[in-house]
């Protein structure tokens, strides 16, 4: 037990420093990413749901890409 609260305490050390480094490189995290595109996600999904659900598994082709790294993570 101990080891696994090691171990989320170094993750988040390091990503407390990755997150530094990156300010003092010149990049900005955009943390309202996942709220704004939130709602377009989730309308993906229930269409992508509609389509399994009525084309079955087998014929089901969705293109379910939500999350774009260029927009997470801007240079200024």
């Amino acid at each position: 037990m101990f080891s696994i609260v090691k171990f989320a305490i170094w993750i988040v050390l390091f990503l407390a420093a990755a997150y530094f480094v990156a300010k003092f490189f010149g990049y900005d995290v955009n943390r309202d990413y996942f709220s704004g595109t939130r709602k377009q996600c989730e309308e993906k999904l229930k269409a992508c749901t509609n389509d399994v659900f009525h084309q079955g598994v087998d014929n089901a082709k969705c293109d379910f890409n939500c999350v774009d790294p260029k927009l997470i993570i801007k240079k200024n």
